[in-house]
């Protein structure tokens, strides 16, 4: 539904790739029928493809993972919405990030914590590459609201309006702020 709302010129990001098949399966058919093209990352090509592809087609949407997350820079009405389905906490499993975890008193707060709020941020600057741009991002992890550690996450992002809006609202939402 946001993504209809925004008409494409979207950005969805996953922190796992089972997650992006799983929900980009189940949108393809109703997007594809309101002629929004389903770009998914490495089935439908390389992250620098996929982001030519938006800029070419503004009726798009990029379901992406990690590469995503930074270092692509999309200015203008090309991005106007970016999702976050969840909040970017590493594998708490990955051998790397465990071994650097275990140097902290409490490795949530000391190192989970500010490596998922850097990259929430790095997520979010997606959408605002300059003083111009404008859009929404919308977050779709409900522990933004429900844990206590949510507010760091909102504390981190530069200043911008934020709204918080029932599941059932936000597309209408999204599509009244775009259309200011």
């Amino acid at each position: 539904k946001l993504v209809l709302a925004s008409e494409g010129r979207a950005l969805v990001l996953f922190t796992s790739h089972a997650s992006l098949r799983r929900i980009a399966q189940l949108c393809r058919d109703e997007l594809e029928r309101e002629d929004i093209s389903v770009l998914i990352q490495d089935r439908d090509g390389a992250p620098q493809q996929l982001m030519r592809n938006l800029v070419e087609d503004p009726r798009a949407v990029i379901f992406g993972t990690s590469s995503f997350w930074e270092g692509i820079d999309l200015r203008g009405e090309t991005l106007s919405l970016v999702i976050i389905a969840r909040l970017p906490f590493a594998v708490p499993t990955d051998p790397i990030h465990k071994a650097r975890a275990e140097l902290y008193d409490d490795p949530f707060l000391g190192y989970s914590l500010p490596g998922a709020i850097l990259r929430f941020r790095q997520g979010f600057g997606r959408l605002i590459r300059d003083r111009k741009d404008r859009g929404v991002v919308a977050v779709l992890d409900s522990r933004i609201k429900t844990r206590r550690y949510g507010i760091k996450f909102l504390e981190a992002l530069p200043q911008c309006s934020i709204l918080n809006a029932e599941v059932e609202n936000i597309a209408t939402r999204t599509r009244e702020w775009l259309a200011k």
